[in-house]
C-alpha cells in the first residue's frame, strides 16, 4: 500500500507515543500494557480534539434552536426553492449559525482519527504493536482467525461493549430527535428528511460491523473511542433548563 508522507509521518509519532505510555503502565499492567497503552492514548488524542467536538455540538444546538423557523420557511416557499434558500440563507446569517457548521468540526477530526486507525489497523509505524498480547491474544488477531487462547470470549465481550454503546447512542438520537424536531441539529422535515431520520440512529450499529474484520488491536481502540463519544454525549448534549430570567444561548 502506498503511504501519503504526512499520514506516515503522523502514525509514526503516534506509534512513538504509544511506546512510551506502554513503558509508562509496564509496572503497573505487566503482559497488558500494550492494551492498556492503546486505550490511554485514544482517550489522549480524543481530549486534545474535545474543542472540536465541543464546535460540533455548538453549531448543532444553534441549528436545532432555528429549527421551527427553519419549518416555517420551508412550508412557506416550498413551491419556490430558490427563495428558500435565499431566506435559509438569511436566516442563518442574522443568527450567526450556518447549515454546515456541526459538519465542519467534525472533518477536522477525521484525519486525527485516520492516523489511529492506521496505527491500530496495520500495526504501521514500527511499533511491533500487532505482535504484543492481551490475555495470551496477539493484539493482531482476527475474530476470523479462529479460537486462539481466549480469543472467543475477549472479542466476545468487546463486541458486546460496542452493540451496548451502539443501541445507547442510537435511542439518544432518536430521542433527541423526538424532543427537538431535529437529527443532530438538522430538521426532520423536508425532501428527504424522514429517510435521514431513520438512517441516522442505525450508523453507530455500523461499528460492530467494522469491528468483526479488524484485529484486536483496532477494536480495543474502536471500543475506547466509542466509548468516549458516549460519555461526550452524555456530558455535552444533556439537556440544559434555562433558570428564570436568563438566557442560556
Amino acid at each position: 500500500m502506498l503511504a501519503f508522507a504526512p499520514l506516515h509521518d503522523a502514525v509514526g509519532t503516534a506509534g512513538s507515543a504509544l511506546t512510551w505510555f506502554t513503558t509508562l503502565l509496564e509496572p503497573l499492567a505487566g503482559d497488558a500494557a500494550t492494551a492498556a497503552a492503546i486505550v490511554v492514548l485514544t482517550v489522549v488524542v480524543r481530549l486534545l480534539i474535545s474543542p472540536l467536538t465541543l464546535a460540533q455540538v455548538r453549531g448543532e444546538r444553534r441549528r436545532a434552536a432555528l429549527a421551527p423557523e427553519v419549518r416555517e420557511l420551508q412550508r412557506r416557499y416550498a413551491d419556490d426553492p430558490a427563495r428558500l434558500q435565499g431566506e435559509l440563507f438569511a436566516l442563518y446569517r442574522a443568527n450567526g449559525a450556518s447549515p454546515v457548521s456541526g459538519c465542519l468540526p467534525l472533518l477536522l477530526q477525521a484525519p486525527v482519527l485516520l492516523v489511529m486507525y492506521r496505527l491500530f489497523a496495520t500495526g504501521e509505524g514500527g511499533t511491533g504493536l500487532l505482535d504484543e498480547r492481551l490475555v495470551g491474544v496477539p493484539l493482531g488477531h482476527h475474530l476470523g482467525d479462529g479460537p486462539v487462547g481466549g480469543a472467543l470470549p475477549l472479542f466476545g465481550a468487546l463486541l458486546a461493549a460496542l452493540l451496548a454503546l451502539a443501541w445507547w447512542t442510537s435511542r439518544r438520537m432518536r430521542r433527541a430527535a423526538a424532543a427537538t424536531g431535529t437529527v443532530a441539529g438538522t430538521p426532520t422535515q423536508g425532501p428527504g428528511a424522514a429517510v435521514l431520520g431513520r438512517l441516522l440512529p442505525l450508523l453507530p450499529y455500523t461499528t460492530v460491523l467494522v469491528a468483526l474484520v479488524l484485529p484486536l488491536a483496532a477494536v480495543i481502540y474502536l471500543v475506547t473511542t466509542t466509548g468516549w463519544s458516549a460519555l461526550e454525549q452524555a456530558v455535552l448534549r444533556r439537556p440544559r433548563p434555562a433558570p428564570a430570567g436568563i438566557d442560556m444561548r
